[in-house]
C-alpha cells in the first residue's frame, strides 16, 4: 500500500499539474483555516458549512483540512496521491453545491453564484495526479525506494 502511495513517475507534467493545483487551492484552504487572503477563518467557516449549508461537522472539518494541508502536500509532493484525493473529493462536493448555478463561472455577475467549471477542472487534475503520482521534484520520489520508481 505504501508503495502505491509513494511511487511516482519522473515527469515534468506531473510536477506542473501538482504545483498548479496546489498553488490555486492553497489560498482557499488558508482562507478557511487561518482567515488569510480575506477569509473568515476556521470557526466562521465551520459555522457556514454546518449551519448555512447543513454539512455535518466532521465533513466540514475534513474539507477545510483537505484544502489546506492537501494543497501543501501537492506543492511539496508529499503523500501526493492522498493530498490529491482529499482535494478531489472536496471539489466533487463543491461541484454539487455549485451545480444549481450552471456550468460557467460568474464572470459578469449575472448569475446567482459560481458554476462548477472550476471544480471540474480541479477534479480532472486530481485524477491525473492520483494515476501518475507527484512526478519530478516530489518528496514522495525521495522517500520511495528506487526499486519502486
Amino acid at each position: 500500500m505504501l508503495q502505491r502511495i509513494l511511487e511516482s513517475d519522473n515527469s515534468t507534467s506531473s510536477l506542473v499539474l501538482r504545483l498548479a493545483l496546489g498553488i490555486v487551492i492553497f489560498p482557499h484552504g488558508a482562507q478557511k483555516l487561518l482567515g488569510w487572503f480575506g477569509g473568515h477563518g476556521y470557526s466562521a467557516t465551520m459555522g457556514f458549512f454546518t449551519d448555512a449549508l447543513g454539512v455535518p461537522a466532521l465533513f466540514a472539518f475534513l474539507a477545510i483540512i483537505a484544502e489546506f494541508f492537501g494543497a501543501l502536500g501537492l506543492i511539496v509532493g508529499l503523500l501526493t496521491r492522498v493530498a490529491a484525493f482529499g482535494v478531489g473529493v472536496t471539489m466533487a462536493v463543491a461541484a454539487t453545491v455549485h451545480a444549481s448555478n450552471g456550468f460557467f463561472m460568474n464572470w459578469t455577475g449575472q448569475q446567482a453564484g459560481e458554476g462548477y467549471e472550476y471544480h471540474l477542472l480541479a477534479i480532472g487534475i486530481t485524477v491525473a495526479i492520483i494515476l501518475n503520482g507527484g512526478g519530478r521534484c516530489s518528496i514522495d520520489r525521495i522517500l520511495a525506494p528506487k526499486e519502486w520508481q
